[in-house]
């Protein structure tokens, strides 16, 4: 049984919504951030990456920069930019890039459905990814950035979604990136009744996107439970704030590979390594990218040309569903044992390029700065569950969702 609540949320007035919503705080760096706010003295950038209103040489993790954006938040709502909705609601919140939709239900996920693994993780976190977040919601004491979760086929909230986004939305409008936001509100509290019952029959959430935002708000309720002996579970520091899409709805991208060097071997030498490691090497023809149109295979750039790589059988049977991945057969095959990559999360030598950023992007970081590249082809969000329901953990830099959640539009006060 899964529970999830309606709450009241701090929203943008909506002459505001689009200035407000930002992208998360860990897709870009405080340089990048600064950029982005020019001409936009209420993006939420001000609260999640507070350090751009700050000295530069203050440290990212400094006390300074929490409470820089602790104070942002309070003037924000002083100046009248957020306002406090006085009733619990469910949101919807739907998401249109390139024509297709995605639409979610924006509430707030228990703590102790993530930590009896009811919110199935398919990632590992960092201890000081997790302590930034951490420290970030029990100063503002507020969670700012919606985590990114998934729900099997459910008939039920399906019909919600279809009924209550079929009226006039709370805000309509297009980022800078070109993805149009819509949301609207529950219609009714027996509306509100219905979705927490229809949850309560689901067995499990998946979290897409958002698990560092996942550990440190669940880490900042139970620090708060600590403090708060008296606590009767009906806090709001229980709960974290979700969007939760139907598994169906979403699109995973491709997440390419770049490598600095070929291990000492020229060309020839690193394509005879990768036939024997994987399989098959085909040039070719024609000047587009090779995108791979299927599982087990996938595209190699080197020399200024492109291979397709299709695996052999033997290097894709494994037990464990996070071993058959494209990715993990690449990793144990190839990148460890022939290239010395233990460990792609932090080898210097490997890079990684989220699919929305395009295969060309890829040639022109092999004309700059690298010396191959790898175009994979995506994770589906079947693979992904496989794995959850599996207690397994997907290999580093596996799923890339597009697009992001923006924050910013809806902030839960605990």
């Amino acid at each position: 049984m899964i529970t999830v609540k309606p709450f009241a949320a701090l929203r943008p007035q909506e002459k505001y919504v689009q200035e407000c919503a930002a992208l998360p705080y860990d897709v870009m760096s405080s340089e990048e951030a600064k950029i982005e706010v020019q001409g936009k003295p209420y993006s939420f950038l001000h609260i999640d990456k507070a350090e751009i209103d700050l000295a530069p040489d203050v440290d990212l993790y400094d006390e300074a920069v929490y409470q820089k954006a602790a104070e942002n938040l309070r003037r924000f709502e002083t100046e009248g930019v957020y306002r406090q909705d006085q009733e619990k609601k469910f949101y919807f919140y739907r998401q249109i890039m390139n024509g297709r939709a995605q639409t979610g239900i924006v509430g707030c996920v228990s703590i102790d459905d993530y930590l009896n693994g009811s919110v199935k993780k398919h990632e590992l976190t960092r201890a000081d990814k997790e302590l930034d977040r951490i420290r970030h919601v029990d100063t503002c004491s507020a969670q700012t950035g919606p985590i990114f979760l998934a729900y099997k086929k459910n008939d039920r909230l399906n019909e919600f979604i279809t009924k209550e986004t079929d009226k006039m939305p709370l805000y309509r409008f297009v980022s800078d990136d070109g993805i149009e936001h819509i949301v609207w509100q529950s219609s009714s509290p027996e509306t509100d009744k219905a979705i927490e019952e229809a949850f309560q029959k689901s067995e499990a959430l998946y979290i897409a996107d958002g698990h560092h935002r996942a550990a440190s708000a669940v880490k900042a309720g139970l620090k708060r439970r600590a403090e708060n002996a008296s606590f009767d579970g009906t806090e709001e520091f229980n709960y974290f704030m979700s969007v939760i899409f139907p598994a169906d709805d979403l699109k995973i991208f491709d997440y390419n590979r770049l490598l600095r060097d070929l291990n000492d071997m020229d060309e020839q030498q690193f394509l005879k390594a990768v036939e024997t490691a994987l399989g098959k090497v085909e040039e070719v023809d024609g000047e587009e990218p090779y995108r791979p149109s299927r599982v087990h295979t996938i595209g190699l750039y080197v020399g200024g040309k492109w291979y397709k790589v299709t695996f052999r059988e033997d290097v894709c049977n494994a037990a464990k569903p996070s071993e058959r991945l494209d990715c993990a057969i690449l990793q144990k095959r190839f990148l460890a044992p022939i290239l010395g990559i233990e460990d792609p999360r932090t080898d210097k030598r490997i890079d990684f390029v989220g699919g929305i950023r395009g295969l060309q992007y890829l040639e022109k970081r092999c004309r700059k700065d690298m010396k191959a590249a790898i175009s994979m082809y995506p994770v589906t969000m079947d693979e992904l569950v496989s794995v959850a329901d599996a207690g397994e953990i997907m290999p580093p830099k596996s799923t890339w969702f597009e697009p992001k959640l923006r924050s910013g539009i809806f902030i839960h006060k605990i």
